[in-house]
């Protein structure tokens, strides 16, 4: 299953977590995921793909 969120450089030590299938910044907790640093975007993405992949799964995707 492919993952569903991912990082991208906007600058140096600026990174954005988005929606790989909509190209869209990620939101949590109420916040767009843009302007953070590496090791944050990685935590997230990791939490955000963890909890569709959970989401798919009782879905039966």
């Amino acid at each position: 299953m492919a993952n569903r969120y991912a990082i991208r450089m906007d600058h140096p030590d600026s990174w954005t977590v988005f929606d790989v299938f909509t190209g869209q910044p990620a939101e949590t907790d109420h916040k767009v995921m843009v302007g953070i640093n590496a090791g944050e975007a990685d935590e997230i993405v990791g939490r955000l793909n963890d909890q569709d992949f959970k989401r798919r799964e009782e879905a039966g995707r």
